[in-house]
């Protein structure tokens, strides 16, 4: 009964986000894109202050995947290097903390693209 629980609360998180993405884009002009934006920096203001390990506590791995959750790992990447590397840190420890996101990005993009292609809608 546990993981139906948890299971639960990692949808409704993860729901929330996407609720307000959604709220967002049809009652604003703001573009999908600029929303995509707002994300990921609202992660990394979020982590700041302290309140998206509350809401990963909660929903877990419905709050780490959605954009606010790679504002939140860049943002912890560079807490991490900041703290073992100094100032150099600022700069590497983003890329750091975001490697294994960004590398898989890339990775399945190129694997669809080989095994799809793209038509003029």
């Amino acid at each position: 009964m546990d993981i139906l629980l948890h299971y639960l609360r990692v949808f409704i998180t993860g729901g929330m986000f996407c609720v307000i993405a959604q709220i967002l884009i049809d009652k604003t002009r703001i573009t999908p894109a600029r929303i995509l934006v707002c994300y990921v920096v609202g992660g990394v203001i979020l982590h700041a202050v302290g309140v998206y390990e509350k809401i990963i506590s909660f929903g877990s791995m419905g709050a780490k995947v959605p954009l606010t959750g790679f504002g939140y790992c860049l943002a912890e990447g560079v807490k991490q290097a900041v703290d073992e590397k100094g100032l150099f840190g600022a700069i590497t420890g983003g890329l750091t903390g975001a490697a294994a996101g960004i590398t898989a990005a890339i990775l399945f993009s190129y694997l669809f693209s080989l095994f799809f292609t793209s038509r003029d809608t």
